[in-house]
């Protein structure tokens, strides 16, 4: 064995170290990051900036004439409330979340599960796209044409639900495909190793996962058509004074967005202070959708890829190779006990 000394031996510098980098690269770099994190804090800053500015003018002009009896009275002439344009557009927001929520999430579990690469999923894909491109107001100029005077349905609930159902379903759609995408192959191949059938499997592994995924979309499609006006102007008509009657045909609707969009040129004061009660209710009510879907998607997460896989990182699979274990299979399935690690010995188990 060779004898130490004591002479010390200085620790070899590892290349690529700051100390052996030129100053001018030292500059350079730290110009390119500073460029970075400045161009980061415009951009949130070009996000938030616009949201606050639009809720800030919306609750400063409805508070300072807000009245908590608009809530529960009905518009009447120059004045009144917003009782039956909040029910108007509650009924009209459901409607479309029955709608568009079936056919939307219908037609992205045909894309991403059942429809075959080719010219049938091209084509379908291609159309949805095209959809979620058209403007509104031709939307609702088309369903004028076509269901309110060719069908003789006149304003009508039924119709205002058929227009803006096609107006959000592409949305629906696209997020309930991506979300499905998203899921790992190793969930199904553990559904058909244990014999589920496809439609079995889809249900009871693969939706579960995509819940928060197709919830957002879903979410989105709400907001999307609460805050519509022109295809309501089209087909629901507008009913001021009364509430809607729920018949399906031949009876006008009333909603929120008319009441921002008709009385806010009113040269009446009164009906000025309505549209700014108007517009902070449905700022509220998107806010509410907004922390509602929060929330359920927060409850429905427990299957979600991501959150399993940060379960599957504590306690004793932390020390098990990722490939050994797939995140969140073992919830799916049902399997409760723990792997045997493989580099484990039997006898130090015992």
């Amino acid at each position: 064995m060779a004898a130490t000394t004591g002479a010390v031996i200085p620790p070899r510098r590892a290349t690529g170290t700051p100390s052996s980098t030129p100053p001018t690269v030292l500059y350079r770099r730290r110009v390119i990051n500073w460029l970075w994190w400045a161009g980061c804090g415009f951009g949130l800053a070009f996000l938030v900036a616009p949201v606050v500015w639009i809720l800030y003018g919306v609750f400063q002009r409805g508070i300072n004439g807000w009245r908590w009896n608009v809530l529960w009275t009905p518009t009447s002439g120059l004045g009144g409330g917003l009782a039956n344009d909040i029910v108007g557009t509650l009924l009209i927001t459901f409607g479309v979340a029955v709608i568009a929520g079936i056919v939307g999430i219908g037609a992205g579990i045909y894309l991403a599960e059942f429809c075959r690469p080719g010219i049938v999923s091209t084509v379908l894909r291609s159309a949805s796209e095209v959809l979620s491109g058209v403007p509104s107001i031709v939307f609702g100029y088309v369903g004028y044409l076509a269901l309110v005077i060719g069908l003789r349905w006149k304003f009508s609930l039924l119709a205002a639900l058929v227009v803006l159902s096609l107006l959000v379903v592409p949305y629906i759609a696209k997020s309930t495909e991506l979300a499905l995408n998203q899921v790992p192959l190793a969930y199904r191949e553990g559904g058909e190793a244990l014999g589920m059938e496809k439609s079995h499997m889809l249900r009871r592994v693969v939706l579960r996962s995509a819940v928060p995924g197709i919830l957002t979309g879903i979410v989105v499609a709400i907001a999307i058509s609460i805050g519509e006006t022109a295809p309501l102007l089209y087909t629901a008509g507008q009913n001021s004074t009364s509430y809607p009657t729920g018949a399906l045909l031949h009876s006008a609707v009333p909603y929120l967005t008319y009441v921002v969009y008709a009385d806010y040129d009113s040269p009446f004061p009164t009906q000025h202070v309505l549209s700014h009660d108007a517009a902070m209710v449905l700022v509220v009510l998107v806010v509410a959708l907004i922390l509602g879907s929060r929330l359920i998607v927060r409850a429905t997460q427990r299957y979600a890829p991501n959150r399993a896989l940060a379960a599957a990182n504590k306690g004793w699979r932390a020390r098990m190779p990722r490939a050994e274990i797939e995140p969140g299979v073992d919830r799916l399935f049902g399997r409760e006990a723990a792997p045997v690690d493989p580099d484990e010995s039997p006898l130090s188990r015992q």
